[in-house]
């Protein structure tokens, strides 16, 4: 099949990728309506905004500590038990956050330990799809996944406003559990169990074998480069962090500051689909014009506009946002399966890291100047730094290393690109 003739009924119709679909929707409908209970929850119970947003910093730092020690799990074992196995621990440890009176000391450690895991997870997922969905569904597959987590994010706050308000937070921490479960299920009678490739650099044990992911991509400029403009998000997700306090600048009621959170989600969404029709070509030279761009709107936010004018151009940095799904869709498809979940665990922890520094960077920036000029500012930097990646890496003309098919053999250029 000629990339050009991928389409999104030919992804849908894939069966074992309408599980994982499901299941990693659901799921994350159910993470959002978690992070807005466990907000109202600490904030309810100490009246701190700041220790409100300490609790949700812990959802973004352990895994930089965890992914580079778990990942590798979805490198030696069957990638659906590594999946299955997270939900249950998840639904478990969420499930007992549930438990009303629990102490806050308490809730905290459960919060960490039910992020901890959340590297593997995602790098078992994201090794998975190419397996499902060969060849040029693969783009379009991820287009479709990265729009639905946008989706999810919107249904999941307003439904976990709805929630806290009508049941409280306990009840909405209840709920997550439960979608865990449900992903669980989905993804053991859905999906294959896809046993990942032996990477042909020694024993599936040992520090080595960990560590043998970030080798590949520290080692390889091109990767990394790709690698660094996914972790640039950082720079970018300050300006939903502010949304509040940058509402309040500009004089707008506190219903602003969600509309203007939906609308980076909004034109997230909408991007993310338009660039997964793109062809192979296209990928290459846009990933990082478009990373460059996904920062100017947001600078112009310095300015202060209207509410009007800051939806218009937050909507359009959400649409040049989906550059993300280029650089996934170009990091994860030039790593070779064997050692894709441990790659993939790196990049999303450095992802997760970044956006947890960036927006105590941008809270800190904020308190010293204004909510508009630390998002302007932080914007500005990352679009500088998105631009000097590529200009040093030149990662839109050359392509890393091609990986090895399920049979060993190099994959032929017009399946890889």
């Amino acid at each position: 099949m000629a990339e050009s003739a991928a389409r999104f009924r030919d992804v849908v119709a894939v069966r074992e990728f309408r599980f994982l679909w499901a299941a990693q929707a659901q799921s994350r409908v159910g993470d959002q309506i978690a992070r807005v209970a466990v907000a109202l929850l600490v904030l309810d119970r100490t009246g701190s905004a700041g220790l409100t947003a300490l609790t949700y910093a812990l959802t973004y730092l352990p895994p930089l500590l965890t992914a580079p020690l778990l990942a590798g799990l979805a490198d030696r074992y069957s990638r659906r038990a590594v999946m299955v196995a997270v939900d249950l621990l998840r639904a478990a440890l969420i499930g007992a956050m549930a438990i009303p009176g629990t102490p806050l000391a308490v809730v905290a450690v459960l919060l960490v330990a039910a992020t901890c895991p959340e590297p593997l997870f995602s790098a078992a997922r994201v090794a998975t799809v190419p397996r499902t969905l060969p060849g040029p569904l693969f783009p379009v597959g991820m287009g479709v996944i990265t729009s639905t987590d946008q989706i999810a994010q919107i249904a999941g706050f307003a439904l976990g406003g709805v929630l806290v308000g009508a049941y409280g937070p306990h009840v909405a921490l209840a709920v997550n559990a439960g979608t865990f479960l449900v992903s669980a299920a989905l993804l053991h009678w859905g999906v294959g169990p896809h046993l990942p490739e032996r990477d042909g650099a020694g024993p599936a044990r040992g520090s080595g074998f960990a560590l043998a992911g970030i080798r590949l991509v520290v080692g390889d400029r091109r990767l990394l480069a790709v690698a660094g403009l996914v972790w640039l998000v950082g720079c970018y997700v300050v300006a939903e962090a502010l949304a509040a306090p940058y509402a309040a600048q500009i004089g707008a009621g506190g219903e602003a500051a969600g509309v203007l959170m939906a609308s980076v989600v909004v034109g997230t969404a909408i991007g993310s689909l338009l660039v997964a029709k793109l062809d192979g070509a296209w990928r290459r030279r846009l990933v990082v014009p478009l990373a460059v761009a996904a920062g100017v709107p947001l600078a112009a936010t310095a300015a202060a506009p209207p509410l009007w004018a800051t939806i218009a151009l937050w909507t359009l940095a959400g649409v040049f946002h989906a550059y993300i799904v280029l650089a996934q869709i170009r990091f994860t498809q030039f790593i070779p399966d064997g050692m894709r979940s441990r790659a993939i665990g790196f990049a999303a922890a450095g992802l997760q890291t970044a956006q947890g520094l960036g927006i105590a960077a941008g809270g800190a920036l904020a308190e010293w100047t204004s909510p508009s000029t630390a998002i302007g500012v932080c914007a500005a930097v990352g679009a500088c730094l998105a631009a000097l990646i590529g200009l040093v890496s030149r990662v839109h003309r050359a392509d890393p290393p091609a990986p090895q098919s399920q049979s060993g053999q190099p994959v032929e250029p017009s399946e890889a690109r």
